[in-house]
């Protein structure tokens, strides 16, 4: 089996080494550059690495990615897209080896988005850029998604993770025009217009952000009720911020409603009732979430809703009804 890990750059020189020594495990290694001023494209070289450039004006990512996608030798059998940013820990390969098997055609694996200020992962799901060489093309000019054609036979690879390793000054500004463009593309793909409501709620823009988000809940294709919950959390932090929060506390009841097997709608409501001193309606809230079954395989999760918020909000609650004991536990 061979195997080639790809991706998109430009001006990542910073990240060449560590994903070029976390990747190096696969037989080939492929990169794009989009018009890299800072030297990426020699540095990758300089490490083996087959690079191709391209000038992609007005860039899209989903064209970027398929140029890299080209570029792939033909005679290998699996692609890993990971991105610059992005680590690939060690032994990942004889993993995906032992998984990809009986006529697979696409793999998912564990990826960790973000850590916790004490080096433990943060917010982490199933990830799905590992496919065949064949029957596969990047669609979307952001947020970009694998569209098959051909039937696939998708696994899981247990052991393969890659971690998410970003550079925290860099600029979002291109996500938004792409999106936009994305929705006036096709209007009906309900995944984007989620993501369009939620860079608009990013940048503080709420009347676009709750009117965008609330035709995502009208869409007939959007049914994934984690994505909708989602899409009614969202809205009630807009409303909140536009200082009206009794439609905010209706929104994350709906949002409960929803998906009533996710914590992070009842976290973000008793955050609103720990700032009303409502005690006994943030003990409720926290002990409905911790009942509920912890961190789920999606890119929904929230920090908060798994870490030590609850137990802090429950702490406090208790504090203040006198407590003490159940405070301190």
């Amino acid at each position: 089996m061979k195997v080639c890990v790809y991706t998109i750059a430009k001006n990542e020189a910073k990240f060449v080494g560590r994903w070029v020594d976390s990747a190096k495990e696969a037989d080939v290694l492929c990169v794009t550059d989009t018009g890299s001023a800072d030297g990426a494209a020699d540095l990758l070289r300089g490490m083996g690495v087959t690079v191709t450039e391209a000038d992609i004006t007005p860039f899209r990512f989903d064209t970027a990615r398929n140029i890299s996608l080209e570029a792939i030798p033909p005679d290998i059998d699996v692609c890993v897209c990971a991105d610059m940013d992005e680590v690939l820990t060690p032994g990942w390969r004889l993993a995906l080896e032992r998984a990809w098997s009986g006529g697979v055609t696409r793999m998912s694996y564990r990826y960790i988005w973000s850590f916790n200020p004490d080096g433990s992962p943060g917010v982490s799901f199933w990830a799905d850029k590992i496919h065949a060489r064949e029957g596969y093309k990047w669609a979307g000019p952001v947020h970009e998604t694998l569209k098959p054609s051909i039937r696939e036979n998708i696994s899981v690879c247990y052991g393969f993770e890659i971690r998410h390793k970003p550079d925290s000054r860099k600029s979002r500004s291109a996500y938004l025009p792409l999106l936009e463009l994305a929705i006036a593309e096709e209007p009906e793909n309900d995944r984007n217009t989620h993501y369009l409501g939620r860079e608009y709620m990013y940048y503080g823009r709420d009347i676009d952000a709750v009117n965008t988000l609330k035709r995502h809940l009208l869409l007939k294709s959007a049914i994934w009720r984690d994505e909708r919950s989602a899409s009614m959390r969202y809205i009630a932090r807009c409303c909140l911020r536009m200082g009206d929060e009794a439609a905010a506390r209706l929104w994350l009841l709906r949002a409960m409603a929803e998906a009533p097997y996710l914590r992070e709608p009842y976290v973000e409501m008793a955050f609103i009732e720990d700032r009303r001193k409502d005690s006994c309606a943030v003990l409720e809230l926290a002990e409905k979430a911790v009942s509920l079954e912890p961190r789920p395989g999606t890119y929904l999760v929230e920090g908060f809703a798994y870490d030590g918020t609850i137990y802090d909000l429950a702490a406090l609650a208790c504090f203040r009804l006198g407590r003490k004991r159940e405070a301190l536990a």
